[in-house]
């Protein structure tokens, strides 16, 4: 196939940036499936379905219309037609994500979407097993973290507008989300035996990114 590059990781380890910096450097497409997760638990709260009944989610999984923009310098996620990037990433959303994308029927319409999207390659996809189940055969391989504590300032700051969203309640909403995407039933968050972990800890976003192109070029 041509070349993807799947980015897996939890919360705040920094998939996005470096992610969107490989895409620019090795001249490929970008998807963030996570923002995919995020608008379809959106759509959820807007249209007051209850996000914790799996079986109420389950049932509305099929009905909004979902469209990623493969741009690594504009990236783009719009429900029904309507442009959602600044909406998903409230607090309310981050919180709710967990629930809705832990339904199976979520997940497989989701997948299926993603597999559309990546079709041949050429791509760097971010997510949560994009590794392990969206794309297993993928030729490069990362799983990017970071400490806690370093993940939740990052997320705070990305978070700045809200009042609340304080490093010590950011990082104790991180940890509940963490256990929940690593214990689901369904393609929990978990590392794929043949991927490269890079801890971002010490790492500048620069280097993260000199170090998966480095990979990609290896690999290729």
């Amino acid at each position: 196939m041509s070349l993807v590059i799947a980015m897996d990781g939890p919360s705040g380890s920094g998939k996005s940036s470096a992610s969107k910096g490989v895409a620019r450097a090795l001249g490929l497409r970008y998807l963030d499936t996570g923002a995919m997760y995020r608008a379809m638990t959106w759509w959820m709260l807007d249209q007051g379905v209850p996000v914790e009944d799996a079986a109420a989610v389950a049932a509305k999984a099929g009905d909004p219309v979902l469209e990623s923009g493969t741009d690594p310098d504009a990236p783009t996620i719009s429900v029904d037609g309507a442009d959602v990037s600044g909406p998903i990433r409230t607090r309310e959303v981050t919180n709710a994500v967990s629930a809705v994308s832990a339904v199976p029927e979520v997940r497989a319409r989701l997948v299926a979407l993603q597999r559309e999207i990546i079709g041949t390659g050429g791509i760097v996809v971010e997510g949560r097993d994009i590794g392990t189940v969206v794309v297993p055969d993928a030729p490069v391989k990362v799983y990017l973290t970071a400490s806690e504590q370093v993940r939740a300032a990052r997320r705070a700051k990305d978070l700045a507008a809200d009042p609340g969203a304080t490093v010590t309640v950011t990082q104790a909403e991180q940890a509940r989300r963490d256990k929940l995407d690593s214990t689901r039933k369904a393609s929990p968050l978990t590392m794929a035996a043949d991927a490269h972990e890079i801890d971002s800890t010490e790492l500048s976003l620069g280097e993260v990114i000199e170090a998966v192109v480095r990979l990609a070029k290896e690999q290729t």
